[in-house]
């Protein structure tokens, strides 16, 4: 959408309609929060009760309605559209409106709210690592990796700042949006989710080069190939086993894996519907995962869009549900088994046979005891706010990613723009990086 903007300009008017599913969408404080993150230009309705939705037919996330000058609904398409197919279809009708003479693009624009982003140390951050002695941040709204000490210190950052696919020195290369990442033998690799990429940054020397994706996004779910020529679709987060790297794929809602020593891509588990249906790997479905963590012969998936926590068991090759249940079940609830109710987890860690747990729509960190299935709440009060103390007092912002670190849970409080720490004895938090 935002090539569409940026290619016809005036010719073109985007009114964005926000029908939201889960129920923290529903508040406009929190739709403003993902209009900075997403730096979306266009107006956006809060269309909380779902009246647009219903006078326009809506049946699908998302749904494209089309509207001549004129004020006529002459197409609609529910899905995604990828640029390459959007783009002749507008010119197209650009053409038409041109030819008949009702296409006026100096008719007055429509007044929109402004919203300006404040300057922060981290905008938006989506994920952490902490690895050895090192703290290293996707802050995905300057567009960077940040290196920081366990305990705060900014030591460096990769990437210019400005969105783009490009390599080289780190001062010069660029990212968009990254996410997760992973260590592996000196080298840092990024989930480069809106360039559909993973790149690797070298530690040592701080270049960075792309290793898979072409920067364009896959259309459909794909058999995988040379890293380099295969089209990726949103890569969200990383996992390392050794010289593999799996890859929560969430525009495909599949894992992936690349081979680090041939660096080639391959789908792992799912079909590439959306859904939750366990059993044999490939028959499987997922929704949109975003978090991914790995321990003791598992590959845990927290599955945002179906609220779900699944299990890949990587020797039998069988995924199986933890929580969750479907894509229209979620809520805030603790428990064991199908009592459980998360709402869209962005974020999953291990440590000592317990799951951790970003609850990011809940505004909670959350543990998960796999082997009985039992969800306890460890972190925050449930309403957004920003406030550190003891675990009952501590609260978020739809913290996005944990890590497990040596002192203690690593915390990316995205719409706080900080990282916070979580002291594994006392759950007392504090405020690591951030204003």
């Amino acid at each position: 959408m935002r090539k569409i903007e940026q290619k016809y300009g005036d010719k073109v008017v985007v009114v964005g309609v926000h029908s939201p599913k889960f129920p923290a969408e529903r508040e406009t404080a929190n739709l403003r929060e993902a209009v900075l993150r997403y730096r979306i230009e266009h107006p956006v309705v809060n269309d909380r009760d779902f009246q647009v939705w219903q006078r326009f037919g809506g049946r699908a996330w998302p749904t494209l309605i089309f509207v001549d000058p004129e004020g006529r609904i002459i197409d609609r398409h529910e899905g995604e559209l990828p640029f390459e197919q959007f783009d002749p279809l507008v010119d197209r009708m650009l053409l038409d409106f041109e030819a008949r003479g009702v296409l006026n693009p100096r008719a007055s624009p429509i007044a929109v709210e402004g919203i300006a982003e404040p300057s922060h140390t981290l905008s938006f951050p989506g994920k952490v690592l902490a690895c050895d002695e090192a703290l290293f941040i996707a802050d995905s709204n300057h567009h960077q990796i940040v290196e920081a000490g366990p305990d705060g210190p900014i030591r460096r950052r990769f990437g210019s700042g400005q969105p783009a696919l490009l390599d080289g020195p780190a001062g010069v290369a660029a990212f968009a949006q990254p996410q997760g990442m992973a260590v592996i033998d000196g080298r840092l690799y990024v989930a480069d989710t809106e360039n559909h990429a993973v790149r690797e940054v070298n530690l040592g020397s701080g270049a960075v080069r792309t290793i898979a994706g072409t920067g364009v996004q896959a259309v459909r779910a794909g058999l995988g190939g040379p890293g380099r020529s295969t089209p990726l679709s949103s890569p969200w987060d990383l996992a390392a086993d050794g010289r593999t790297l799996y890859i929560a794929m969430a525009g495909m809602h599949q894992i992936w894996s690349l081979d680090l020593d041939h660096e080639t891509v391959t789908p792992f588990a799912g079909t590439g519907r959306e859904g939750l249906r366990d059993g044999p790997l490939r028959e499987t479905w997922f929704a949109q995962s975003s978090g991914l963590a790995l321990a003791d012969g598992h590959l845990y998936v927290a599955d945002s869009e179906v609220s779900a926590v699944r299990d890949i068991e990587l020797r039998a090759k069988v995924v199986t549900t933890l929580v969750g249940e479907d894509l229209f079940v979620f809520g805030d609830q603790d428990g064991e088994g199908n009592v459980v109710r998360l709402q869209h987890p962005l974020g999953i860690t291990a440590r000592d046979g317990l799951l951790y747990l970003a609850d990011s729509y809940n505004n909670k960190i959350k543990r998960l005891d796999p082997r009985q299935r039992a969800v306890t709440t460890w972190l925050g009060r449930g309403a957004a706010g920003r406030s550190d103390g003891p675990p009952a007092s501590a609260s978020f912002r739809e913290p996005g990613s944990v890590c497990a670190g040596v002192g203690g849970l690593y915390i990316a409080d995205t719409n706080n723009h900080r990282i916070a720490l979580a002291d594994w004895r006392s759950g007392e938090v504090r405020t690591v990086i951030g204003d």
